[in-house]
C-alpha cells in the first residue's frame, strides 16, 4: 500500500554516479545557467487566508521588495524581469509598476507571460534562455497569483469553427471537469485519489511541523480587514509566515466523508481534500551564468538544464506530466531512475495518481513534503514555487548527510487547455 511506505523517504539522498552518462550531465560548466536565489511567499487560502485582502500588484510588490533584500543581488544588476501569472487583467502594467515601486531602476524592463498553470516555469525558462543566448547577464523569474482578487474567468468563444470543434470547446471547460474526465477515462478511483490526497496533507503537515519549509519561505507583511465581512472595517497589519491550507490531522475517514467538489459530472470523484486549493502566493528565482555567479561571489544553488512543453488532449489535460517528463528527460539524456527528487503539481488527485503510476515513479521521490493538494496552487506562481521547494529540500538533505554529490530535480505540471511542462535542474 502507498500509505505503508509513504514516509520512508531517504534523508541522505546521496548516491554515487557510476554512470558516465549521468556524470557528464551533472558536471559543472562555466556557461551553465545557474540559480543563485529561489524563494517563495507562504501560500494562503484565497478569500480566507493571510493574503485575502492583498491585491495582485500589492502581493507582487511586497514580495519583490522583500526577496531582493535577501537575494545578494542589487536591483540595478537585474537586466530583465519576467513574471508568470494567469488571471491578472493587466499583468504587464502591474509587473512593471510593482518592480519600479520595489526599487528596480527604470532601465530594468519587465514582462508578463501566461501559459496558465505553467506560467511560472515559462518565466524561468525565458530568463534562462536569455542568459544562455547572451542577451542578459542576470535575470529575475517570478510567478504570482492572487486568486482572491482575480478568480478564473470563464472563456467565451465566438468563432464558429471553434464552437463546432469539440477539442476546441474542451479548452474552456472548468478544470474540475477535466479531472473527472481523466478519472473516468483512466479509471482512477475515488479511493485512489483520496489515498494520494491524504499523503499530500500528511507529508505537508509533517514538513511544516519539522520546519522544512522555513528556508524557502520569505515572510510577508501585509494588511487584512479586521472584519472580513465588512469592506469598510479597519485594516490590521499582519505578518504571513506559514502556509495555511494544510488540513492537519486528516484521516482516511475524513477523506471518505468529503462530498464531491464538482457537481453534475456523473460519477464524481474529486473532492476538496483530494484536489488543489484556490490559493494566493508568489515565488522567484534569480538566474545567471555560472561564471557571473562566481565573479559576484554568489551561492550556486542549482543549474537549469532544460525545460520542455508538450500538448495533450484538452479533455484530460491532467496527463500533461506523463508526456512532458519523458520529453525533457530525453533531451538531457536522463531516465526517470536518474532523478533524485520530483516536484509534480498536484492539480487534482486524479492527475497526481495517474502521472505517478503511469510513469512508474517511486513515490518516495515525489512531492516528499506534500504538494498543491495540501499547500495550494497559485496558478502563475506554481512553476517557480516547485523549483524553490525542490532545491531547498535537496540542499537540506545534502547538509544533513554531508554529501557533495550532485542531485537531479525534475519539476512538472499539467496545464489548462491540454498541455504539460517539465524542467530539469541539477542541485
Amino acid at each position: 500500500m502507498l500509505f505503508a511506505r509513504a514516509f520512508n523517504v531517504s534523508r541522505s539522498g546521496a548516491r554515487g554516479y557510476a554512470s558516465a552518462r549521468v556524470a557528464e550531465v551533472v558536471k559543472p560548466k562555466a556557461d551553465d545557467v545557474v540559480i543563485t536565489f529561489a524563494r517563495r511567499t507562504p501560500l494562503t487560502r484565497a478569500k480566507k487566508g493571510g493574503f485575502r485582502d492583498t491585491s495582485a500588484d500589492g502581493l507582487l510588490y511586497k514580495f519583490l521588495k522583500a526577496g531582493m533584500a535577501e537575494s545578494g543581488v542589487k536591483p540595478e544588476q537585474v537586466q530583465d524581469i519576467i513574471a508568470g501569472t494567469c488571471h491578472a487583467p493587466s499583468p504587464c502594467y502591474e509587473v512593471r509598476a510593482a518592480s519600479l515601486a520595489a526599487g528596480f531602476p527604470e532601465e530594468t524592463p519587465a514582462q508578463a507571460i501566461n501559459r496558465l498553470c505553467g506560467s511560472g516555469l515559462m518565466a524561468l525558462r525565458h530568463v534562462s534562455d536569455s542568459v544562455r543566448a547572451g542577451d542578459i547577464d542576470i535575470g529575475l523569474a517570478v510567478g504570482y497569483e492572487s486568486m482572491s482578487t482575480n478568480p478564473r474567468p470563464t472563456p467565451v468563444f465566438k468563432e464558429e469553427a471553434i464552437l463546432n470543434n469539440p477539442p476546441s470547446l474542451d479548452c474552456a471547460k472548468p478544470m474540475g471537469w477535466t479531472s473527472e474526465m481523466l478519472a473516468l477515462e483512466y479509471d482512477v478511483s475515488r479511493a485512489k485519489q483520496d489515498e494520494y490526497g491524504l499523503l499530500s496533507h500528511n507529508r505537508a503537515e509533517a514538513a511544516q511541523k519539522a520546519g522544512r519549509f522555513d528556508n524557502e519561505i520569505i515572510p510577508i507583511e501585509t494588511t487584512v480587514l479586521s472584519d472580513p465581512a465588512d469592506p469598510n472595517s479597519a485594516r490590521e497589519t499582519i505578518t504571513v509566515s506559514q502556509d495555511d491550507g494544510i488540513r492537519k490531522g486528516l484521516t482516511p475517514d475524513k477523506l471518505t466523508s468529503a462530498r464531491p467538489a464538482f457537481k453534475g459530472m456523473g460519477d464524481e470523484r474529486s473532492t476538496g481534500p483530494n484536489s488543489s486549493q484556490v490559493t494566493d502566493g508568489a515565488a522567484m528565482a534569480i538566474l545567471m551564468r555560472r561564471s557571473k555567479a562566481e565573479e559576484l561571489g554568489l551561492p550556486i544553488l542549482a543549474t537549469h538544464l532544460a525545460t520542455s512543453v508538450v500538448g495533450v488532449t484538452p479533455r484530460v489535460m491532467g496527463i500533461g506530466p506523463v508526456a512532458a517528463i519523458p520529453a525533457v528527460l530525453k533531451r538531457t539524456g536522463l531516465t526517470t531512475e536518474d532523478v533524485d527528487l520530483y516536484e509534480i503539481n498536484e492539480a487534482f488527485g486524479s492527475m497526481y495518481a495517474y502521472s505517478v503510476e503511469k510513469l512508474g515513479l517511486d513515490i518516495n521521490k515525489v512531492n516528499v513534503n506534500g504538494g498543491a493538494i495540501a499547500l495550494g496552487h497559485p496558478l502563475g506562481a506554481t512553476g517557480v514555487r516547485q523549483v524553490a521547494t525542490g532545491v531547498s529540500e535537496i540542499l537540506r538533505r545534502k547538509a544533513e548527510s554531508g554529501s557533495q554529490d550532485k542531485q537531479i530535480l525534475v519539476t512538472s505540471m499539467c496545464i489548462g487547455s491540454g498541455m504539460g511542462a517539465a524542467g530539469v535542474f541539477v542541485v
